[in-house]
Order: structure tokens, then C-alpha cells, then sequence
């Protein structure tokens, strides 16, 4: 598989189905999170615990990748991300609603690894559409 073909697998598979242990095998020991001009290092056990925190959250989060662009090491990743909200997030309590996320997400890949991972997801304007928050 090539890095456009590996990261699709990762989030459609890897991330959809939970496989936590399969995690070392698409994400790099060293890989970072970017945000904005911050990295962070989150290694491979980072990715493995922010697994487990969305799956509080949305224990049934599917993902799929609807356009994908690659140039040189970086694959960004246009996606739609479908989940129940079933657990507590920043306060919100759980409301049992099935959410619906569009993103995008932009990793860099050597040697067929996130080394990594940065991106963003429209979370407010499904909280808001689906009126778990509101105007004041």
C-alpha cells in the first residue's frame, strides 16, 4: 500500500474498528501531534490513550475518507466521522444522539508511519446543529 492507501486504512479500519494494537504499525514511535506551529509528542501510547478518550465519548465512531490528497511525505485526508454521543465531553452531558463530523486531517508519513498528525473538525457546528449547545 502506498501512504494515501495506508492512512484511508488506517482511519476507515484501524480507527473504526477500535484496533488499538494495530496502532504501532501505522503511527511512528516518535510521532507528534501539530497544532498549529506547536508539536507535540504523543508517541505511539498518545495515539493509543486519545483512542480510548473518544471511545468514551462516541464508543461507536466510524470513520470514512471521502477525498485524499498527497504531496511528498505529507496525505491530508478529507473526512465524515458518525458517532453516538454516549459519554461526557467538556461538560456536555450525553445526550444519545448520533453525530455526524466533517474534517480534515493532514499527516506526515515516512516509512508507511504517521511521524505527524495535525487537523481540524467542524465539532461546533455539529454541537450546534444539533442543538447540544446553544446561543446565550
Amino acid at each position: 500500500m502506498d501512504s494515501k492507501e495506508r492512512i484511508k486504512y488506517f482511519y476507515e479500519n484501524v480507527t473504526s474498528n477500535n484496533l488499538i494494537d494495530e496502532i504501532p504499525e501505522y503511527v511512528a514511535n516518535d510521532c507528534a501531534v501539530r497544532i498549529g506551529e506547536n508539536i507535540i509528542p504523543v508517541g505511539i501510547d498518545g495515539m493509543k490513550q486519545h483512542f480510548i478518550d473518544v471511545r468514551k465519548t462516541y464508543p461507536d465512531l466510524k470513520m470514512n475518507i471521502i477525498r485524499q490528497y498527497f504531496d511528498g511525505d505529507y496525505v491530508i485526508s478529507e473526512f465524515i466521522a458518525e458517532g453516538t454521543h454516549k459519554g461526557e465531553w467538556l461538560g456536555m452531558k450525553p445526550t444519545g444522539k448520533k453525530l455526524s463530523f466533517t474534517g480534515v486531517n493532514i499527516d506526515k508519513v515516512t516509512d508507511g508511519k504517521i511521524i505527524e498528525h495535525g487537523g481540524v473538525m467542524n465539532t461546533f457546528e455539529t454541537l450546534f446543529e444539533a442543538k447540544i449547545i446553544q446561543p446565550t
